[in-house]
């Protein structure tokens, strides 16, 4: 059970979310979670999940491991927050999670009830669109918020278009 959104309340913005990660169609939907929050005086939240399963090692190894993680994370986040500043103009929010993408995606989602919709991008290469897109479109309640997916091959200029 999600809890009740707040993003329309007074006081409250809506926020997109988007999940940063490695691949070639996730800046498509930072670009147009970001557009949407600029015409819409919403929030763009960008989500990076560091996989745990990566600090399987001794301990001090381990330690090691998850600061490079982090440190990459932010980076990548930095990056991507710096993008949307100059080519939407707005600011971003960046949050780093740690575990599976699904459960962190639904934690974030249950303790910021301003967040109101998930954007993801479908990828276009032939393995499939990705496994986040792919889990909600095999599971309808995967999410607990509506799930924008965005096709990889849009242009900025249709993006602009549509958001």
């Amino acid at each position: 059970m999600v809890s009740k959104r707040l993003s329309r309340e007074s006081g409250h913005r809506r926020k997109f979310l988007t999940i940063i990660d490695d691949t070639p169609e996730c800046e498509r939907a930072v670009t147009y979670a970001a557009r949407r929050a600029r015409s819409t005086d919403g929030v763009l939240v960008l989500l990076y999940v560091i996989q745990p399963a990566d600090f399987q090692h001794w301990l001090g190894v381990e330690q090691i491991m998850r600061e490079e993680a982090t440190e990459k994370a932010q980076a990548t986040l930095d990056g991507f927050a710096s993008k949307v500043r100059e080519t939407v103009g707005i600011e971003s929010e960046s949050v780093i999670g740690e575990g599976t993408a699904d459960e962190e995606i639904h934690k974030l989602i249950e303790s910021d009830q301003d967040i109101a919709i998930l954007v993801l991008a479908a990828g276009s290469a032939n393995e499939g669109p990705g496994p986040l897109v792919s889990s909600v479109a095999g599971n309808t309640a995967a999410f607990p918020i509506p799930v924008t997916i965005v096709p990889a091959d849009l242009t900025d200029e249709d993006i602009d278009s549509l958001s």
